[in-house]
């Protein structure tokens, strides 16, 4: 329960004592929105190592040398855990944004952090505001930003860690319609953080993997109908190596 105070506090504290911060920044991207979009994400960035320390979180990384280091990708997960976003923000380079659900967006001050860091707000029941989102993250990667998603729309709760949720295929569109590569990414241990015990935190070795990237225009015609099932397998078949080296489940 300790570790949930720290964490907590850590993150109320921020929140209101940034708000001078959010000012600057406001007044900062009005004339020059790239710096403040880096300045946002290395405060951000600051505030979730910080985090993730008091969490007792230690984190392997796999597969950095494959991202690319010239141009913006689409980032594709398993999703199990707030967590994720925090491990996510913190080992990949540049500038990047989540995309979220639509009812973070009415959370004072974390919204205007999140908006700054370039996360993108989803409507999962409405289909055309869903396609708003969609365009929106075809401009910000065709604008250098990268975009992480997690097609599985939820954090998956399944206890085995290969049972993935259904991927989302129109999720796969950022990519097809702005031509940028995709790179799989594969999580474990960040469930063991906080989801599987609630509302305890506890200390978790987690390992991110990131796949080869690959680029839909250059998948085999009967792969590239379906790209969303094609990143799934790359991730699933990450996980179960991972998974045979740590016996997890």
């Amino acid at each position: 329960m300790i570790r949930f105070i720290l964490v907590a506090a850590t993150v109320i504290f921020y929140l209101i004592l940034s708000i001078p911060v959010l000012i600057v920044q406001f007044l900062t991207g009005n004339k020059n929105r790239r710096l403040r979009d880096e300045q946002s994400i290395s405060k951000v960035r600051w505030i979730f190592r910080i985090i993730l320390f008091l969490a007792g979180v230690k984190i392997t990384v796999k597969g950095k040398e494959k991202l690319p280091k010239d141009q913006a990708v689409l980032y594709v997960g398993n999703h199990r855990s707030y967590f994720d976003i925090l491990v996510g923000y913190t080992t990949v380079p540049g500038l990047v944004g989540f995309v979220a659900k639509k009812e973070m967006e009415r959370i004072p001050l974390l919204s205007t952090w999140m908006k700054y860091v370039n996360c993108l707000f989803l409507d999962r029941k409405n289909l055309k505001e869903g396609l708003k989102t969609i365009l929106q993250g075809i401009e910000q990667v065709k604008n250098g930003i990268s975009v992480w998603i997690f097609p599985e729309g939820t954090r998956n709760k399944q206890e085995d860690i290969l049972e993935l949720l259904p991927f989302k295929e129109g999720s796969l569109k950022i990519a097809e319609k702005s031509g940028c590569p995709v790179v799989p990414v594969a999580m474990t241990g960040t469930a063991e953080v906080f989801e599987n015990h609630l509302p305890f935190i506890r200390p978790s070795r987690v390992t991110i993997e990131f796949g080869d990237p690959f680029f839909i225009k250059e998948l085999e015609p009967e792969l590239k109908k379906f790209p969303g099932a094609y990143v799934k397998k790359q991730i699933e078949d990450m996980l179960k190596t991972e998974r045979s080296l740590q016996g997890i489940r």
